[in-house]
C-alpha cells in the first residue's frame, strides 16, 4: 500500500497555484525559453517563472515578443512561446499570430484574462480571445478550471505541432491562474506525423517518369535540417529543377546546380516563363498562393496546364484554389527523405532544362546598377561573399529585401528568418530571438527604415540580452514598396510616403552599441567587420538613394 501512495504522490504534486502549474507543464514540454510583456493579468504565471529553467525574455512591445516566439519556433521547430496581458497586450500579438499562421510555425501564445466572475461584463480589457483570433489560430481556448491547466497546455503543443504547424492561442482568466491546483503534470506532446503512403511516392515517381520538363517549387511548414538534406539528394539524382516558393530559399543550398531561384514577389521573368512552360509541378509543401503564383497568374485557375502533383500537409489546402493531378495529404519533409532513397530507373532525358534555368539563375545574380554612392546590390554581394555558412540573416517587409532576395546565397537550412506574410517590423525581433537560441552564430538583421521602426524598441531588448546582432538599415527615407507602386500606376504624385528619421547610429550608442553610419560602397566592407568585431549589438545606418527603389525600377 504505502509504494502505492508513493507512486500517487510523485504523480499528483504537492498544492501550488496555477501560474506555478502552467510553467511546471511548460517545462515538462522542453520549453527552454519563453518571451514576454508583463502584465497584472497573469501574475500568477509570473511567478511561477521564479525560480524556473525557463529563461523569461521581456520584449519591448507585446509585437516583438510575438515574433520573437514566432522566430524561436521557425528556427526550432518547436513551438515558441509568448505572454503578453489582456485587450491592447493580445491585439498588439496579434501581428505574430498572424505571421505564424501564414508561415505555418508552431507557436503557442498565452494571453491573460479577466476573473471569470467578471466575464461578458465589457470588464477592464476584456476582450472574446475565441471570437478576436478564431480567423488567425489553429486553436483558441480558454482555460476555465485550474486542474485542467497539464490537459489544455498538452493539447496545445499537440495542436500546434501537428498537421500544418501553427499557432495555438490559450486565454487565462486572472483568478484561475491564482488558484490551487493539485493536477499532475503532463508529459512532452507527441506530435502526429503524417507519413506519405508507398503508393503515393510510387505516384510521384511515376509522373516524374513521364515527365519532359519537371520542376519542383518547395516550401511550407514542417521541414528540417535532415529533410533539406534529403531534397538535395532527391534533386540530385533526379536531376531536377528546384525553385523555391517566397521566402523558403534556405531550404536547398542555393549553391547547388539544382537551386534555380525564388518563386515569389519580383521572380525572375525567365524563371516565371518556366513554371508556365514546364509539364510537371512537383510542389512539395507550398500552398501555391498569391506570392508563390504570381497573383495567381503562373498556373491557370483551376485547372493548371501543367500536371501538378501537390504534397501538403493539410488536406483542406489542397484542392483550393488548384486542382492537382495527384493530392497528397502528408508531410512534404517526410516525403521529400522517402523520395531521397528512390533513384529513377532509367536515365533522366531533362538534363539541358535543368541546366538551362540554372544558368537563368545565376544571370539573374548578376549585379545591376542601382543610382546612389552606396548600392544595396553591393551591400547584399559583399554579405554574400563574406558570412560564414551557417550566419542567420532576418528581415521583415519592404523593398529593401528585393536585393537580399535576389543577390545572397542561402547556403544552409535555417539561415533565413523572414515572414511569408510580408509583415513589416519582423526582422529585428527575429533577429534576437535568432541570436538568443544560436548564440555561436553570426545573425544579420536587414530593415528597411520604416520596417526597422515598427519594432525599433527591440533593440534595447538585444542590449539588455546581450543579443550582439548587426541591423543593417537601409535609410532611404521612404516606404519604399509603397512609393514604387505610386510610381508605377500615379507617377510623380508621391503622397504619404515620405520619412523623417533619426540618427540611427547615434540612437545604437545612446544605447551603449555600435553604430556606424555608411554613405559609399567603399566604406562598408570595413564598416561591416568593425561592427562584427565588436562584441555588441550594432547598427549600421545605410544611407541609400530614395531613386533605386527597387533592383529594377528606378523613381
Amino acid at each position: 500500500m504505502s509504494s502505492v501512495m508513493e507512486r500517487a504522490a510523485e504523480v499528483v504534486p504537492a498544492t501550488r497555484h496555477g501560474g506555478q502549474a502552467l510553467v511546471e507543464a511548460l517545462e515538462a514540454q522542453g520549453v527552454t525559453r519563453a518571451f514576454a510583456i508583463p502584465g497584472e493579468s497573469f501574475l500568477a504565471a509570473l511567478d511561477g517563472f521564479y525560480g524556473a529553467s525557463i529563461e523569461l525574455v521581456v520584449a519591448r512591445h507585446e509585437g516583438g515578443a510575438a515574433m520573437m516566439a514566432e522566430a524561436h519556433g521557425k528556427l526550432t521547430g518547436r513551438p515558441g512561446v509568448a505572454f503578453v496581458t489582456r485587450g491592447p497586450g493580445a491585439t498588439n500579438a496579434s501581428a505574430g499570430i498572424h505571421v505564424a499562421f501564414q508561415d505555418s510555425t508552431p507557436m503557442v501564445l498565452f494571453v491573460g484574462q479577466v476573473s471569470r466572475e467578471q466575464r461578458d461584463r465589457e470588464a477592464f480589457q476584456e476582450v472574446d480571445y475565441r471570437a478576436m483570433f478564431a480567423p488567425l489560430a489553429k486553436w483558441v481556448a480558454e482555460i476555465e478550471v485550474t486542474e485542467r491547466i497539464p490537459e489544455y497546455v498538452s493539447n496545445a503543443f499537440h495542436v500546434a505541432q501537428s498537421g500544418r504547424p501553427g499557432p495555438v492561442v490559450l486565454a487565462l482568466p486572472e483568478d484561475m491562474l491564482s488558484a490551487p491546483c493539485r493536477a499532475p503534470v503532463a508529459q512532452i506532446a507527441t506530435p502526429v506525423r503524417s507519413e506519405p503512403s508507398e503508393a503515393a511516392l510510387h505516384s510521384i515517381t511515376e509522373a516524374l517518369t513521364a515527365a519532359e520538363r519537371p520542376l519542383v517549387i518547395v516550401g511550407g511548414g514542417g521541414w528540417s535540417a535532415e529533410a533539406a538534406e534529403a531534397l538535395a539528394a532527391f534533386a540530385a539524382a533526379w536531376d531536377l529543377p528546384v525553385g523555391a516558393s517566397f521566402r523558403c530559399q534556405d531550404y536547398l543550398d542555393n549553391r547547388l546546380p539544382h537551386y534555380v531561384g525564388d518563386i515569389g514577389i519580383g521572380i525572375n521573368p525567365a524563371l516565371a516563363e518556366r513554371v508556365k512552360g514546364a509539364d510537371l509541378i512537383l510542389a512539395l509543401g507550398p500552398r501555391l498562393g498569391e506570392m508563390t503564383t504570381s497573383g495567381y497568374t503562373l498556373l491557370d485557375v483551376p485547372q493548371p496546364k501543367q500536371r501538378l502533383v501537390h504534397v501538403h500537409l493539410d488536406p483542406s489546402e489542397l484542392g483550393r484554389v488548384y486542382r492537382p493531378d495527384l493530392a497528397i495529404a502528408a508531410s512534404p519533409a517526410q516525403c521529400a527523405i522517402a523520395l531521397a532513397s528512390r533513384p529513377p530507373a532509367a536515365p533522366i532525358p531533362w538534363g539541358d532544362w535543368r541546366a538551362s534555368a540554372r544558368a537563368d539563375f545565376e544571370a539573374w545574380r548578376a549585379p545591376r546598377e542601382t543610382p546612389g554612392a552606396l548600392k544595396m546590390e553591393r551591400v547584399i554581394a559583399h554579405l554574400d561573399k563574406v558570412l560564414p555558412d551557417d550566419a542567420i540573416l532576418t528581415n521583415g517587409a519592404g523593398n529593401y529585401s528585393a536585393w537580399l532576395h535576389r543577390y545572397y546565397g542561402y547556403k544552409g537550412f535555417r539561415t533565413q528568418l523572414a515572414p511569408t506574410s510580408g509583415s513589416m517590423g519582423y526582422g529585428l525581433p527575429a533577429a534576437v530571438a535568432a541570436k538568443l537560441e544560436a548564440p555561436e552564430r553570426e545573425v544579420i538583421c536587414l530593415a528597411g527604415d520604416g520596417c526597422f521602426q515598427m519594432t525599433a524598441a527591440e533593440f534595447g531588448t538585444a542590449c539588455e540580452q546581450g543579443a550582439n546582432i548587426v541591423v543593417l538599415v537601409s535609410n532611404n527615407g521612404v516606404y519604399g514598396t509603397i512609393r514604387m507602386h505610386q510610381e508605377r500606376h500615379y507617377p510623380g504624385r508621391p503622397s504619404g510616403t515620405v520619412l523623417k528619421n533619426p540618427d540611427f547610429a547615434a540612437w545604437a550608442r545612446s544605447y551603449g552599441a555600435f553604430g556606424e553610419t555608411v554613405e559609399r560602397d567603399e566604406d562598408f566592407p570595413a564598416a561591416l567587420e568593425r561592427a562584427r568585431r565588436a562584441g555588441l549589438p550594432a547598427i549600421l545606418d545605410l544611407k541609400v538613394d530614395p531613386a533605386a527603389i527597387s533592383p529594377r525600377t528606378k523613381a
